[in-house]
């Protein structure tokens, strides 16, 4: 495997934190903040210095180089197999009338099968419903013989919109699946996120999809802003400091879920994921402390049992771990790298959701305000 990376922050020119070497077609991941990937100018540029075939586009809230974290700028890395191969599929939910499920089931579909070891999906993150994503992606994968994690795209602290596409220009909607292939390949994965639960343990009593309507009877966002203060003024940006934990009825292990909007007219609040009637909720809290130690039992669960170091890093982060850790945030990344190695190359990006099975578990899961991590040697 061969990689390449560099990144071009502002006016200034590319910067390669590896040697700048040509490559025989690789898969060029693009991560960037969502205003850059709409000028045409910027993606010219990115064109121009990186002349490849297979550019996959993301949006972000905060782009992750090595060991640092950047904002507004754009990060690539280029990955060059030598013995596995690859294959890109996509499809856009407005295609499907917003059914992630269906868009799921459709994209997945086209992949290969045959030799399949493990699919990356990068996601639209404004709109699209995660889970339902993955239980639409999920619907053709063989029992314990394929894995997938991935992220969905963000746009910083904003909320609008996120972007996302595979050699066409960057737009929304959009979802990006990609397969590796190769009995060679070795990849591993973990996610941890590093939150305590605070306050009772509530019922949801009304939903649909993911768009939550009432907890034990009374309308969600009512309840939700009355724990919040204060800060209620500022949702939903200020949901990324109180996540809820849910824990679907028959399940033991809770998912992290977070606010992605907001509906002040039936206070109903629109989530990352589905949020089943009759599941359990409850509020979350963290400290930088505490999720640092969250990215740093990531690492060491996707180290565990491996035969070979990783040569890449894939970290797909939340944007709530961003912002409660403010200008400490580059600690979680250290924290990785001090157990992944300093010779792994380390590329990813802030998101909206995270996905990725539980750890011993081959089943994927949408997270929010987790570090996930996808380990790929060859």
């Amino acid at each position: 495997m061969k990689i390449v990376q560099a990144k071009k922050i502002g006016s200034n020119s590319w910067e390669y934190i590896s040697t700048k070497k040509k490559l025989n077609k690789p898969l060029v991941l693009v991560f960037a903040s969502r205003l850059l990937l709409e000028s045409k100018e910027v993606l010219k540029d990115i064109r121009n210095e990186f002349p490849y075939e297979y550019l996959v586009f993301g949006s972000t809230a905060g782009e992750i180089l090595g060991e640092f974290v950047y904002d507004d700028s754009i990060v690539v890395t280029a990955i060059e197999f030598n013995k596995s191969s690859f294959i890109i599929k996509t499809g856009n939910i407005f295609n499907f009338n917003k059914d992630a499920k269906a868009l799921g089931k459709s994209i997945v579909k086209e992949l290969p099968k045959e030799n399949l070891k493990h699919v990356f999906t990068l996601s639209e993150g404004s709109f699209v419903n995660g889970s339902a994503l993955i239980e639409g992606l999920e619907t053709t994968f063989e029992e314990n013989k394929i894995s997938m994690t991935g992220g969905m795209c963000g746009d910083g602290a904003a909320f609008e919109k996120t972007l996302t596409s595979y050699k066409e220009d960057p737009k929304e909607g959009e979802v990006v699946l990609i397969g590796f292939y190769g009995e060679s390949l070795e990849i591993s994965y973990a996610s941890v996120g590093g939150w305590n639960t605070f306050g009772p343990e509530r019922i949801i009593t009304k939903s649909k999809g993911n768009v939550l309507y009432e907890i034990d009877n009374k309308p969600a966002l009512d309840l939700y802003s009355k724990y919040l203060g204060d800060k209620a003024a500022e949702l939903p940006q200020s949901s990324l400091y109180y996540p809820l934990n849910l824990t679907l009825t028959g399940k033991t292990k809770p998912v992290v879920r977070t606010v992605l909007s907001i509906n002040k007219d039936d206070s109903s609040m629109t989530l990352a994921g589905n949020m089943p009637k009759d599941s359990k909720v409850q509020l979350m809290m963290s400290t930088v402390d505490n999720i640092a130690n969250g990215a740093y039992d990531a690492a060491n669960l996707a180290m565990e049992g491996r035969n070979k170091k990783p040569q890449l890093a894939l970290l797909v982060s939340c944007i709530g771990r961003k912002i409660v850790m403010d200008q400490r945030v580059e600690e979680e990344i250290e924290e990785v790298m001090d157990i992944v190695g300093n010779k792994t190359s380390i590329v990813g990006f802030y998101s909206y959701g995270e996905m990725a099975p539980f750890h011993g578990e081959r089943q994927c899961e949408l997270h929010n305000q987790t570090m996930t991590l996808t380990l790929i040697s060859e």
